[in-house]
């Protein structure tokens, strides 16, 4: 459960741009030499041998050149460990002795107080899962070190690395360790979910009592709850602590700090139901393995691993038996929204036996190769579940036939992909023919038919942006120019009122969206601040619109050609703005001739003739803007408009 943390005064947000350094913080995680007025070093948001990843003290900013990631301070290192721009904040803060203001002064006191509490829960789980490992090595956790050893067979180093330890059977021995030796107020331990009240309400019990202890970390690797296992045959099998401060069971995934490099590197992670699951993968190198703490998997956990694949793949490995295959059908439903529009590439792996993966990868010596190769073959979400749709199910019999086909048709009807759907429309008819091609045609309609009377998802009613042009070669040239003329206006000042007359003198627009939105903002935030300002709190936009400004952050940084061009502000600002004329005055063009050709000149000469003029002004507008582009052309080598 976060702290709910109230608006960030701009000032605090402002004073600790201005106090950090980027590259003493960039630094900590990327080794950078020195390259002219900058640091170049090798990228850590994607595989390079070559340095492609510039950081500019000047500017306060870096970018990549091999993979588009820029920005600042703020941006490396929610990037970078996939927190929120005010958690970044707040430690920068820290680091860097900023005084932390908020928006609403009256908060600003239990914000501070929260923010302390946060620490102290921190430090006191943490000297708890220290007293948990010590306890293992005592005579008292032998049975739990045999336990790990020779029943999960856990190798020392896995046992360490994944910090195991061991509760003891006393009813009050945390307890005592804690608040007596340690003197911990009793509040603050039960805050961290260590303790509870006794029944009698006459002192305090520990939580853990003779069981395995694994610790579950946060994305930074601090530890902030613990999952533990009995040894004495207590129902239920599995505890995990209660919610607190620090610890919301739906939102955290067991292990993802250690499998979220590699996530990103494979570029897809693994959903386990058990954290012995996921250690016993880990320990023979599937290194891109979470569990999800024995809950419905949910829209928020799923949403934490997205971030370190690119492609979005997710494989759910939950167990194959009855209960498995409930939880992954309940996991599906959870995230649906976000599977049916194809924002995840969901994979369901169901292991031979009914095994779960810890058990699976102790059946044979071969058997973590086979595992690699199920991951492999595992089969997409919507292909699982058509296929759990059949299973068992006697298509000869007619009630169970248009069962079948009845709930067919509601899995498809959630497909939002068009050529997705029919693909799935013309597998599922030839599943219901049974191998009869002579009936598939007639199966394929009659699903057609049924989707007709189900609404349809909201997103293929959508309309497009009528403004964006389809991809092709003038668009590419018209892209270099919008991008080109958005660079010199927020990095050279002086050109930026022969752009705004350009735009208002000809009625420009930017064709491309996000370009539009880029423009838009700019006006506004140019409203409010110093010349000097704006493209510090341009950079800003990406904490409000991170989706939109992904596509923006190349503006912020220049290269050896855009430099060069640059230089050349003039003639690449004619250029462009004769590009963007020309789209308006082609779409223009486009208008008046289909208006001329619906004109009756005998019945309504007067409207004629006002459409043939436009035409005639729009074409020789058109040949000026030719020849200008052409002039641009000989004038500017290695810049084409087109």
């Amino acid at each position: 459960m976060a702290v709910d943390i109230p608006r960030l005064h701009p000032d605090t947000t402002e004073a600790v741009k201005e106090r950090a350094d980027i590259v003493d913080v960039i630094s900590e995680s990327v080794v950078l030499k020195k390259r002219g007025k900058d640091f170049l070093g090798l990228c850590p948001f994607h595989d390079e041998k070559t340095p492609s990843f510039s950081v500019s003290p000047g500017k306060q900013l870096y970018y990549c050149f091999g993979c588009n990631a820029g920005g600042n301070v703020f941006n490396f290192l929610m990037d970078l460990e996939q927190r929120s721009f005010s958690e970044v904040v707040l430690d920068l803060a820290k680091r860097y002795q900023v005084q932390v203001k908020t928006l609403e002064p009256s908060q600003s006191q239990e914000f501070q107080r929260q923010l302390s509490l946060r620490e102290q829960l921190y430090e006191i789980i943490a000297i708890a899962n220290s007293f948990y490992e010590h306890a293992l090595r005592q005579p008292e956790g032998e049975k739990a070190l045999i336990y790990l050893q020779r029943d999960r067979k856990l190798s020392e180093a896995t046992i360490q690395q994944f910090q195991l330890g061991y509760a003891p059977g006393g009813w009050d021995t945390l307890y005592r360790y804690l608040v007596e030796q340690k003197r911990y107020a009793v509040e603050l331990v039960k805050q961290a979910g260590l303790v509870k009240e006794r029944k009698s309400g006459d002192g305090c019990i520990d939580c853990f009592r003779d069981r395995v202890t694994i610790p579950i970390h946060d994305t930074q690797g601090r530890i902030i709850a613990f999952g533990t296992r009995t040894l004495s045959g207590e129902e239920p099998k599995y505890i995990n602590s209660p919610e607190t401060t620090l610890f919301d069971k739906g939102r955290t995934l067991f292990a993802l700090d250690k499998a979220r490099s590699e996530i990103s590197k494979q570029d897809k992670g693994v959903v386990v139901e058990g954290y012995f699951d996921a250690i016993a993968l880990h320990a023979v190198g599937i290194e891109n393995a979470v569990a999800s703490l024995g809950t419905a998997f949910s829209q928020d956990q799923l949403k934490q691993i997205l971030r370190y694949t690119e492609s979005k793949q997710v494989i759910l490995n939950f167990d194959a038996d009855q209960a498995g295959t409930k939880a992954t059908q309940r996991a599906i439903r959870e995230i649906e929204t976000l599977v049916y529009s194809g924002q995840v590439q969901l994979r369901v792996l169901n292991l031979p036996g009914g095994k779960d993966a810890d058990e699976y990868l102790q059946s044979s010596p071969d058997a973590i190769e086979k595992y690699r190769q199920q991951l492999l073959e595992a089969p997409l979400w919507l292909d699982w579940q058509i296929n759990q749709v059949f299973q068992d199910r006697d298509l000869k019999d007619g009630a169970q036939l248009q069962q079948v086909a009845r709930i067919l048709v509601q899995l498809i009807s959630k497909i939002e992909d068009h050529d997705l759907r029919t693909h799935y429309i013309n597998l599922c008819a030839e599943r219901l023919s049974q191998g009869d091609s002579r009936r598939t045609p007639m199966y394929a309609q009659s699903i057609v038919s049924q989707l007709r009377k189900v609404k349809l998802p909201s997103s293929q009613h959508r309309k497009t942006d009528s403004l964006d042009l389809p991809l092709n070669a003038e668009q590419n040239l018209l892209e270099q120019a919008e991008s080109l003329l958005l660079r010199i206006y927020i990095h050279c000042p002086e050109y930026r009122q022969e752009i705004l007359t350009a735009f208002e003198e000809k009625d420009l627009i930017f064709t491309i969206s996000h370009y539009r939105f880029f423009w838009r903002e700019t006006l506004q935030l140019e409203a409010r601040v110093s010349p000097d300002q704006l493209l510090s709190r341009l950079q800003d936009l990406s904490f409000d619109y991170p989706e939109e400004m992904s596509k923006l952050m190349h503006l912020f940084h220049l290269d050896e050609k855009t430099i060069y061009d640059i230089i050349r502000e003039p003639l690449v600002i004619r250029g462009a703005i004769a590009s963007l004329e020309k789209v308006i005055l082609e779409k223009n063009k486009h208008f008046f001739s289909q208006a001329l050709e619906k004109t009756d000149h005998n019945l309504e000469p007067e409207r004629y003739h006002h459409y043939a003029l436009e035409l005639i002004e729009i074409q020789q507008r058109l040949k000026k803007i030719a020849e200008q582009r052409c002039a641009s052309l000989i004038d500017v080598v290695g810049f084409s408009l087109g």
